[in-house]
């Protein structure tokens, strides 16, 4: 990592109600202060918020994940974009660990919005001019910026975390078909094959899964399940029942995005055969709900590291997430 420091009189870091933690620790590496943002309501809900320091002429960088409640946040997020621009601003960045939108990336049903590409419009209308974000749910949603966006890569974490187990008679298994690609990287990273989930989606909460495609997990005796983000939980409990009647004795899963609703951490950990659940820290998951089964990964010093090379001008192609991919 590059020792260059960043001038904190040159930038201001702020952060939105969704996952000042990270915030904190992305500051931290970088050897900045976090600037106070306030954030009120009126008695009619409308939001008030006011940043806690001058921003004129100073590189803004403003933290927020876009966590339940989602609307709140985007809309505290775009407030604190305005105002930074607002204000003069030398440049605003948006850093957006979970870009919960990118879901919504294609018009499968008639009379419907691409929320992704809309949000992502919305973000530049209210004045950001770079977005940061990790591990966008297809490589499409990149294409919906109209601004520089970068999204960064959690597998540099994930692949240390895992190296230390032992993967002896191990297969990735990828969540579904869309993200076997990022799954056979991981697995060529640790040295392990890779298999893929064959899943047709029914609704937001129901799967159906049709079988597993690719490498036979036969033989195998640990899947380490491998997907950007869970949510309520119900694919990779439909894929954990198949991966069992398949001969898996244990079951290890991992995401980026731990959103964990409507009890999917606690569906998860039910299971018997699952005996770690790990995840990153770009959703906040508070310690009262956090199941012992659950290990939770920093990816503050990956942002942090971002940051510090657009300061300086420098590529991040190394923190990309899609580069080595050949997308």
């Amino acid at each position: 990592m590059t020792q260059e420091t960043i001038d904190p009189g040159e930038i201001r870091f702020f952060s939105g109600s969704s996952n000042p933690k990270l915030a904190v620790d992305i500051a931290a590496h970088l050897g900045v202060p976090l600037d106070k943002t306030n954030v009120s309501r009126f008695s009619n809900d409308c939001l008030h918020i006011q940043l806690g320091d001058s921003v004129r002429s100073r590189s803004v960088f403003i933290v927020q994940s876009l966590t339940p409640p989602v609307n709140d946040h985007l809309m505290e997020l775009l407030m604190m974009l305005d105002i930074a621009r607002s204000a003069a601003a030398k440049e605003v960045h948006a850093i957006i660990p979970y870009y919960s939108y990118a879901r919504s990336d294609k018009k499968d049903a008639p009379r419907i919005s691409i929320t992704g590409r809309l949000v992502a419009d919305l973000l530049q209308t209210a004045g950001a001019t770079h977005v940061m974000t990790m591990m966008l749910h297809s490589p499409q949603v990149h294409g919906f910026f109209g601004v520089p966006a970068d999204p960064l890569s959690s597998r540099p974490v994930l692949k240390q975390h895992f190296e230390q187990h032992d993967l002896s008679g191990t297969i990735v298994v990828a969540a579904d078909m869309g993200h076997a690609k990022s799954a056979a990287r991981f697995a060529g990273e640790l040295g392990l094959p890779v298999a893929a989930g064959n899943k047709e989606r029914i609704s937001d909460i129901e799967v159906r899964l049709n079988g597993i495609v690719g490498q036979q997990v036969c033989g195998c005796k640990r899947a380490l399940v491998y997907d950007d983000e869970i949510a309520t939980g119900g694919s990779i409990i439909e894929l954990t029942k198949l991966l069992i009647e398949q001969g898996i004795e244990e079951i290890w899963v991992a995401c980026t995005h731990g959103v964990f609703v409507r009890n999917g951490l606690e569906r998860l950990a039910a299971m018997p055969k699952i005996t770690e659940i790990v995840t990153t820290d770009t959703v906040y998951i508070p310690p009262e709900k956090r199941h012992p089964k659950l290990h939770i990964l920093s990816v503050a010093h990956i942002f942090g590291e971002a940051i510090r090379y657009n300061y300086l001008r420098r590529s991040i192609g190394d923190l990309f997430v899609y580069w080595d991919e050949g997308l």
